[in-house]
Formats: C-alpha cells, structure tokens, sequence
C-alpha cells in the first residue's frame, strides 16, 4: 500500500520537477527519473475492469537467436527510462475508489522470461510460438510488479530464427503509444545510433494566389465541406448513442458469444504481404493505404462468412458457386480512444464495455518503419502487434514494415476456430482486387 499522500492528489502542480536517482537492477547502476505519485487516468482504470482486462502484445521475429544479458543492458537505459514501466499500480490509501502509479524497485529477471524448449522435440515451431502466445492469454499480468514482461524464445520458424514476446497491460498507454515507446527501444540495423523513421503524409504545395472566380469557388467548397463533416458528426454521435444503449451488430458465426467475459483466452495469428501490393492498388484506385486495409477486410471477412454460412457439404462456401449470406447484415468495427473524465469510471466503463460488445471487430492500422531496425542490438525481420481481453471475438490490426504489410488477426476460437482461413481470404481478396484492376485497365492511372 502506498503511503498516504495527503491534499493535493487530484490537484497537484505539474510544475514539479522530477528527481533523478540511481538504483541497480543487477546489472548496473542506471539513471531513472523520479516522478510524483501520479492517478490512473480514467481510460487506465478502464483497463482494469474485470470486463476490460486487456493486454498489448506485440511478437518481433528477429533474424539471429537472441541472448539475454544484451537485452538487459540495453532496457536499462531504453525501457526503464519510462516511469511507467518502474511503477506499481496501488490503492490510494485517503481514497480507496482511487488508485495511482508509484514508483518501485525493479528486477529485470523478474519481468524477463527466457522459454527453454528442446526444437528437436518440436513439429512445427511456429505452432509452438502460436500456441505460447495463445497460453500466455489466458493469464494477466502480476500486479505485484510493474505491468509487463518479455518472453524470449529461441525457436527457428519459417521467418526468423527466434521471437520476442512483448506483454504490456494496457493501462499503461493507448496501443498507438505504446508501440512508439518500443520502436523507441529500437535502431536502424545501418546505423545504430539512428532511430527508426515512420514516413509521413506529405502536404500538397498552396498555391501562391487565385482569382475572384476562384476563391469564391473555393470559399464555398470550403462551406460544403463544413456541412458534410457537421452532417457526417451528428450522425456518428446519433449511432454511438443508440448502439451504447440498444443498436447491436447482427448476429453472425465471428460475433461474440454471449458469455464472452468466462473466456478471454485468444489465438493470435498472423500473415505477411506484399506492401507494394497495396501501393498498387492505392495509386490505380486514387485512395489511401488505410482505404485498401479495409477494401480487402471488408471482401475478406465476406468470403469468410459466405463459407461458414454454406449449408450442406456441397457448397463449401465459394462465391462463385452461391451467395449465401443474408440481407441487410450490420457489421461494425470499434476504435478506442482516450477518456476525459466526466460522469465517473463506472458510466465510463459500462458505456465503452456497451459500445465494444454491440460492435463486432476492433480495428487498428499502424504505419512502421520503413528501414530495417534492431531490437537491442538483434535485427528483426517483421513485428505484429495484437492485443488480448477484449469483448470483441475479432481483432484486426495491420503493420507495415519496409516492404511488408503485417495482417495480425486476434480471435476467440469459440467464434472463429479457423484463423488462418480468416488470413487466406485476406490475402485472396487482395489478389481479387489487383487482378480486377489489370483485367479493367486501371493500372494506367498509376501515378
């Protein structure tokens, strides 16, 4: 239990400055930054639900096996740096409803888990990786101790020669957050003083003047815009509300089943694709890579649904054969972002738990790196983040990196017990599309 912190916990300055000390892992002495005892923000108690108890994972294939003490030397002055991986969640002693993060004393080789497996034994080691991560699941992290662990896992898959299993709680950050703290933990494999360089949206050039004509063009474009955002926004918010208190998606085999809560255990797989594949397709089409990731989801996901929803053993779900989903079938994807804090944690909790249960997918699309990078000194030859614990029965998250897009899809097997036909249909839609646009003769459009 912390100790009491007296007046000011919810009201304390943020001018204060941190403090620098000095304390020993068991490797060196390191430099950590010392902060006040700081609350749980209303999105991180959120977290800590028993209905929302989710955990960031994300699983680096690296291209030489792995030893540990690297690893060690390298976090202490990465990782350990962040006062959110040295701090324990507490109870507030003046406030029991309350909980905060305070500082603590840290053992590395508590929080590093080094897998020991005999590979002779093994069939098939990506299976193995598979179903490590899957057990891993089915277990939260200890509270006792800051909210993460890494697991090493010195296996040979098809695509690398050993894996980094990274667990972080996600009270800590947003996922988005919490991936730019690892790449931070990373270099570019060319130069190892260089951090790894996310590409961003370039600005199209403003030209220097128009005419009266065109302004006013201009102008009212500018107006017909506003009306469509304020149109758009209001029906948004409207199908927010009613989907928080009665507009649920449609009832289909990847849904949630409803004693979802009894079971957060969830199989993570992924697959590798070209990135150049959606550049093709983004530049014929005039669109956004994001527009691609959801174009072949959508196509994807109805694929996978036509063939669970094919009756008899004849059809086997083709859609050349039969159409066999039914009409009118409502099926959305969630996004989380940060909370302010407003009628409490509880109406928070029940609203966003509400919002997640009536929808049927998360959601995410990430841009990485586009050279190659280290992890502690070890060249990694993709990383696919995921995240378990949450209501949805689907997960799916796309990760670039280089040339390579990363579809992770994280599943209840209980709803989806075939992902990897899930992953097949992603990657045949996209094969779809492109050859719709060759066949068409989109392809000169290309830019």
């Amino acid at each position: 239990m912390a100790s009491p912190m007296g007046e000011g916990l919810r009201g304390r300055s943020s001018g204060l400055k941190p403090i620098e000390t000095k304390r020993k892992v068991g490797i060196e002495e390191y430099d950590m930054v010392t902060v006040e005892d700081e609350p749980l923000s209303p999105m991180a108690r959120l977290f800590h639900d028993r209905r929302f108890d989710v955990h960031a994972v994300a699983f680096m294939a690296c291209k030489t096996r792995i030893s540990p003490q690297p690893v060690k030397e390298k976090l202490v002055h990465t990782l350990l740096k962040h006062p959110r991986f040295t701090s324990l969640m507490v109870v507030d002693e003046e406030n029991l409803t309350d909980m905060k993060w305070v500082q603590t004393k840290i053992d590395l080789d508590q929080h590093i888990v080094i897998v020991e497996v005999d590979e002779t034994q093994l069939e098939s080691p990506d299976k193995f990786v598979e179903d490590y991560i899957y057990n891993l699941s089915k277990t939260s992290l200890d509270r006792s101790k800051p909210l993460w662990d890494l697991h090493i896992i010195n296996v040979k898959t098809r695509q690398a020669e050993s894996v980094v299993v990274f667990r972080v709680h996600h009270s800590l950050g947003d996922g988005t957050s919490l991936i730019s703290l690892l790449l931070a933990c990373t270099r570019q494999t060319a130069d190892d003083l260089k951090l790894p360089t996310i590409p961003t949206k370039k600005r199209r050039p403003t030209p220097s003047g128009y005419s009266a004509k065109e302004g006013l063009w201009r102008l009212l474009g500018k107006f017909w815009l506003f009306i469509v955002m304020f149109v758009n926004t209001a029906v948004d918010v409207f199908m927010f509300i009613i989907t928080i208190m009665f507009l649920k998606d449609t009832k289909t085999p990847i849904s949630a089943p409803p004693d979802f809560e009894s079971n957060k255990a969830r199989r993570i797989v992924h697959r590798i694709i070209s990135l150049d594949d959606l550049k093709f397709v983004k530049n014929a089409m005039n669109v956004t890579i994001n527009d691609v990731a959801l174009g072949l989801t959508q196509a994807g996901l109805s694929q996978y649904l036509n063939r669970r929803y094919a009756i008899g053993g004849k059809d086997k779900g083709a859609t050349e054969r039969s159409n066999n989903l039914p009409n009118g079938i409502r099926l959305r994807s969630c996004l989380c972002f940060n909370l302010r804090s407003s009628a409490g944690i509880e109406v928070a909790t029940e609203v966003t738990c509400k919002g997640f249960s009536n929808s049927t997918i998360c959601f995410t699309n990430l841009v990485g790196p586009q050279e190659e990078i280290g992890f502690c000194g070890y060249p990694i030859t993709y990383f696919a983040p995921s995240a378990y614990g949450q209501p949805s029965a689907l997960m799916i998250n796309f990760q670039s990196y280089i040339n390579k897009m990363i579809i992770v899809v994280s599943v209840d097997e209980n709803a989806i017990p075939d992902p990897h036909q899930l992953l097949d249909d992603f990657e045949d839609s996209l094969n779809l599309i492109k050859n719709a646009i060759i066949e068409k003769g989109l392809i000169k459009n290309l830019k």
